[in-house]
């Protein structure tokens, strides 16, 4: 499932987000894609949601990877080594041809 991420991913917008993605990972083995292509805005808060969403997903045997970073994410996850944590593809469209997942717009 590949699910875009808000273009601001600070404290309050990283709670909304957590929010809404937890029904998709508490489900076996979640296989999630967040598009970052539109966020402009990423600090602490948002780094954590995605760091506690790939735990999420590995303790229930899923994975979690990152798809078309804007230059403000690529940037802001090097620049905390968080980069190396995920595997970071530079398009979601990859999996969507491999039908590895349905395509949800926040």
């Amino acid at each position: 499932m590949v699910k875009r991420i808000p273009e601001r991913m600070n404290q309050s917008e990283a709670r909304k987000f957590l929010q809404d993605v937890q029904p998709l990972l508490n489900g076996d083995r979640p296989q999630l894609v967040f598009d970052l292509s539109q966020v402009r805005q990423l600090d602490v808060a948002g780094i954590e949601v995605l760091l506690q969403c790939m735990s999420q997903a590995m303790k229930r045997d899923g994975d979690l990877k990152l798809a078309s970073l804007s230059d403000h994410a690529a940037i802001v996850l090097e620049l905390t080594r968080t980069d190396r944590l995920f595997e970071i593809h530079s398009s979601h469209h990859h999996f969507l041809r491999e039908g590895q997942g349905l395509f949800i717009q926040n």
